[in-house]
């Protein structure tokens, strides 16, 4: 796929000197059937702002473009949230291209004009084009939230003659739309799809041997697949290997054999085939997975797994010796060890033996792997037989499926309860179950060995048609009527949500609080009102919410309705359950039992389960957290020993995640909120569920916020002649391009409330003109404009000092280049006289300290792939040498949720910081074994908590983290839903920590931007003696961390910012 070359000049200037005065010149498209009227041609929802929209013109005719508008729907919206009256005249056969402002320079370069009204949508946002009021074109449905368009560039099919005038009607992208993947940009600006050359068939095996970025094309038998970042990775294989095949939602089915045409590409190590859903065709239905080839734990050496790579394979007596907490499972054949990664992690169980498992060979991290499916993969007994579904409760009439894994055993069984043998029933095909049932059953060989019996009991759920919500919903996490139609099913409406449907309740409740009166229904044709007791009909269904297309979320149980009957209206609702009167919530424990049991007294994820759907209160809870993604977060209960923070906010711990604080969905309301503001009386509302996590949608009024009085605080610790201050402050994407208000705020919070550190290590500093995707790798002028702000507010004049990374390789923000860096005071501390080093070349350490200064710490380590770099500097103070090193590790992105569906959760992304923090650890190693008495401190947003490996690994034996030092209601720098932690850090060499003292300054995390933020994190100051007092050591070990904390700064609460429609929700801090 050959991308075009960047214009030098940018279209969106052009349009500022001339705004649309003529027809716009833009590229001309491909010869296409002539059409009535103008219609979307391309729709890009890329990463962060890459949003764009193209409009072709098929008519014969000039268009006014003044007559057309662009409408956008957000989050299942009714009414327009978002337009563009479009401009200027377009031309027969050409295509207009709207744009965010922010998105990168490949898509402005094409673009004809720039929005951020309606150009700013998300996956699941439907977008209308109208001309004089009258809808031409839609992608999406109105009402709908479902996620359509996540991630992925989609391209109208050159047969497509006229646009989608229905926006009410269900979208099928797969019907006129082919994907590519996201941030595909290379056919923007034209409605001309390149002619290719055509592209011979060739084996897996010969495909595997092309070089990255060749075309190729590959036909195989469909084995697997896996939805991963918002795209599916189907294992494909023929006669002569496997390879993974990535694609943006195809409807393809394991067992298809399919043709994919694609880019070849080595993901870590990992051959894949990237393609789209138009390059993808389906050549036979159905044909069957091949039998998976016998291998052994050998092949899964690492000089030779290359050859079952991606190959559909089976292993047979293998044990489970042990799991590591990234959800790897080291097992043992007859030949050694091996590595299993399940999906999930359920499947097996340390200890256990397997006569067989089945699966697809992955490579990750360096090892070959074993992938099994789903549970059929996993065979415990190969002689057994297994029943589908298992036992449990079945509604009446439901059918149970027996197999067996031994090849040509029959099946024999009874439902009496007398033992089965060869003689009893043969099973030919499922058993349907009327009544309270016990299958027993055994495989029988031909040359008559019979296996362990085994027995399967069934529970007959109350009949679909007197079923009441309880029963729906069941004590657990799905309902055991999913899949089936219910009838007549009685409640009160409590909320209704826009015009998709509505959440009743039940008036006849059971006793148990496991169950959950209340319900979603997805209705769009009926008019229901507050009160209106209704019945309902429809099919039970699971129904995956909005939220990240990667994230592993909790479903919602509800009734997509064909019947909505109103009974009676202007009834009373249904007294809403009181938090910590009606029911007691879990204070500690979000999941502790891996989702084997349903506990809603222990574990605070079955706790909110037990109440979907239903109306709950919280009388005058207090806020945990500035409002953020129109969430707010509050919590009206906790345990006798919660830590709580200064500002009242809650914090985390090792074994506490604060199951307590709960979000509500605030949209709309004009609300400001600060940590340790307190509610005005009872906030009611409805559970519910998105973006991995549960959620209160209000009803009737919120009640107004009392002020907490939570200030902005001014540290106490600053340099004086023998101590040096050092601070560290993640200023969240700062560029010389930042606003003047964020520029001033960091420059009066660096030179006021964190005293003027003689040393500050900056995170988070983008190039010059940040995230404008143009090559530029500088960092002056960004550099400067934090000094001159800090010179405005009074501050002393730093000088600084980094290194530029090279062009989009560090992450972060696209075009951004993030780097850590560093300001100093030179009339406090000087630069050692060394040669600067570069963005690939490793500092090193001797003697005389470091060889560059300042140099990037093994910059070329897999530790950094795709990661910010740390950077070593050497100063001096009071005639004493500091090698101070800065730190940005990899995000917590990948991650499971805590109020996700697996568990117990995986720290995906901790085992990059792990050796992030072992490469700085050996180098730390080397400075206090090369320098005599060396002073080192590490700093930086380590993206972890104190109590974390990460940071017990930077530790090692050498250093001490002075966060630890600080009391328990100090020691947080950062706030993500609702819960106070800490990610920025500051440890010193073991023996500084006696003249050590450290500050963090709570400035940031508590406010929003309205109240006073600059940053999404507080920044961190220390105090460090050159000079060590005998006489005032004991004094100062026992005043660690008490710093007398000033307060200083009006909170100035108020409405002043709009708030606009942003990416969705950030998930994880980067």
């Amino acid at each position: 796929m050959l991308k075009k070359k960047a214009v030098i000049t940018s279209m969106v200037a052009v349009l500022a000197l001339s705004p649309f005065s003529s027809a716009i010149p833009t590229a001309q498209a491909e010869s296409h059937s002539q059409t009535d009227e103008l219609f979307f041609s391309e729709y890009i929802e890329g990463s962060s702002y890459n949003k764009a929209v193209e409009i072709y013109n098929g008519t014969s005719d000039e268009v006014d473009l003044t007559d057309y508008e662009i409408e956008m729907y957000a989050n299942g919206s009714t009414e327009a949230t978002g337009s563009f009256d479009m401009e200027g005249t377009l031309e027969s056969g050409e295509v207009f291209v709207a744009a965010n402002s922010r998105a990168e320079e490949g898509i402005l370069d094409v673009a004809d004009a720039t929005n951020n009204s309606a150009i700013n949508f998300n996956g699941n946002d439907p977008l209308v084009l109208k001309k004089n009021g009258e809808v031409v074109d839609s992608i999406g449905q109105i009402g709908s939230e479902d996620n359509f368009g996540s991630d992925v560039t989609l391209i109208r099919q050159q047969e497509v003659e006229t646009g989608d005038t229905n926006p009410e009607d269900e979208f099928s992208v797969d019907s006129e739309w082919d994907s590519y993947a996201s941030n595909t940009f290379d056919y923007l600006g034209t409605y001309d799809m390149p002619e290719s050359e055509p592209v011979d068939i060739q084996s897996i095996e010969e495909a595997r041997g092309e070089e990255p970025g060749s075309t190729v094309k590959v036909e195989g038998t469909v084995t697997a697949a896996f939805e991963t970042g918002g795209q599916t990775n189907f294992y494909i294989q023929d006669d002569s290997a496997g390879i993974i095949v990535r694609v943006p939602g195809h409807p393809v089915n394991v067992g298809d054999k399919i043709t994919a045409t694609g880019e070849f590409s080595d993901y870590y190590g990992m051959q894949q085939i990237l393609s789209s859903s138009s390059n993808v065709e389906v050549t036979d239905a159905g044909v069957g997975v091949p039998d998976p080839e016998h291998v052994n734990s050998s092949q899964f050496a690492e000089d030779q797994g290359e050859s079952i790579e991606g190959e559909f394979v089976k292993v047979e007596d293998v044990e489970v010796l042990s799991k590591n907490r990234y959800g790897d499972f080291t097992v043992e054949d007859g030949n050694g060890e091996f590595v299993i990664t399940p999906e999930e992690e359920s499947l097996l169980e340390v200890g256990e033996t397997y006569e067989r498992i089945t699966g697809v060979v992955n490579y990750s991290f360096d090892e070959y792997k074993l992938v099994p499916r789903n549970e059929s993969d996993v065979v415990e007994v190969v002689f057994a037989v297994t029943a589908n579904p298992q036992s449990g409760t079945i509604v009446e009439g439901g059918e149970v499926e027996l197999n067996t894994a031994e090849e040509g055993a029959a099946i024999h069984f009874t439902t009496d309860g007398s033992e089965p043998d060869a003689n009893s029933q043969t099973y030919e095909e499922p058993i349907t179950i009327e009544e309270d049932t016990s299958i027993q059953a055994v495989a029988v060989r031909d040359n008559g060995d019979i296996s362990p019996v085994a027995v399967f009991d069934y529970e007959v759920l109350t009949p679909v048609d007197e079923v009441e919500i309880h029963d729906i919903q069941g004590a657990d996490h799905t309902s055991p009527y999913e899949g089936e139609v219910v009838e007549g099913v009685s409640g009160v409406v409590t909320k209704l949500d826009g015009s998709n449907g509505f959440y009743m309740q039940s008036t006849n409740p059971d006793e148990n609080i496991a169950t959950s009166e209340g319900i979603y229904v997805y209705d769009r044709s009926t008019e229901v009102e507050t009160g209106d007791e209704v019945n309902v009909g429809g099919e039970v269904t699971e129904w995956r919410e909005e939220g990240y297309s990667d994230a592993d979320d909790l479903l919602t149980t509800q009734i997509t309705a064909s019947d909505v009957n109103v009974q009676s209206s202007g009834n009373d609702l249904p007294e809403p359950v009181v938090i910590g009167e009606d029911r007691e919530q879990p204070t500690e424990t979000i999941e502790d039992d891996g989702m084997e049991s349903f506990d809603p007294e222990e574990d605070g994820l079955d706790f909110y389960e037990s109440l979907e759907g239903m109306l709950i209160a919280l009388e005058d809870p207090t806020v945990s957290a500035p409002i953020s993604y129109d969430e707010l977060s509050v919590y009206a209960d906790t345990s006798e020993d919660q830590k709580k923070t200064q500002a009242d906010g809650l914090l985390i711990s090792p074994e506490d995640y604060n199951p307590e604080r709960i979000m509500f969905d605030v949209d709309g309301l004009d609300l400001e909120a600060v940590t340790g503001d307190k509610v005005d009386g009872t906030a009611t509302g409805v559970v519910s569920y998105d973006y991995s996590n549960f959620k209160i949608g209000p009803t009737g009024d919120f009640p107004e916020l009392i002020d907490g009085d939570t200030e902005p605080q001014v540290t106490e610790l600053e340099g004086t002649e023998d101590e040096l201050s050092v601070g560290t402050y993640n200023m969240e994407n700062f560029s010389a391009e930042t606003d003047a208000e964020k520029a001033e705020r960091i420059g009066d919070q660096i030179a006021n409330n964190m005293n003027a550190p003689d040393i500050v290590g900056l995170v988070e500093v983008q190039d010059n003109n940040g995230p404008t995707d143009d090559g530029t790798v500088e960092a002056d002028e960004s550099y400067e404009a934090v000094i001159e702000s800090i010179k405005n507010a009074g501050g002393p004049s730093y000088e600084y000092t980094d290194i530029s990374p090279e062009d989009k390789v560090d992450g972060g923000q696209p075009g951004g280049n993030i780097r850590v860096g560093y300001i100093y005071n030179p009339e406090r501390v000087s630069l050692t006289d060394k040669p600067s080093g570069d963005a690939t070349t490793a500092v090193s350490v001797d003697e005389d300290g470091l060889s560059h200064n300042p140099g990037r710490i093994d910059p070329e380590n897999e530790a950094f792939e795709d990661s910010r770099k740390s950077l070593a500097a050497e100063f001096e103070f009071n005639g004493e040498t500091f090698i101070v090193v800065n730190n940005h590790f990899n995000s917590k992105g990948g991650d499971d949720a805590l109020f996700g569906a697996s568990h117990p959760v995986e720290l995906g992304s901790e085992e990059q910081r792990v050796q992030q923090a072992e490469v700085i650890n050996d180098f730390v190693q080397d400075a206090e074994s090369e320098v005599e008495d060396a002073n080192v401190v590490v700093m930086g947003d380590l993206n972890d908590f104190e109590f974390s490996n990460p940071l017990q690994t930077l530790k090692g034996d050498e250093l001490s983290n002075l966060m630890e030092n600080l009391p328990d209601e100090e020691r947080y720098s950062y706030i993500y839903q609702g819960n106070s932690q800490t990610l920025d850090h500051i440890l010193v060499s073991d023996y500084l920590e006696e003249r050590s003292q450290i500050d963090a300054v709570h400035i940031n995390a508590d406010f929003s931007e309205v109240t006073g933020r600059a940053s999404d994190h507080d920044p961190v100051v220390a105090q460090i003696s050159t000079v060590l007092d005998e006489d005032n050591d004991e004094e100062n070990n026992n005043d660690k961390g008490n710093n007398g904390k000033a307060k200083g700064h009006d909170k100035g609460k108020g409405k002043g910012h709009d708030k606009g429609k942003g990416e969705g929700h950030k998930k994880h801090h980067e």
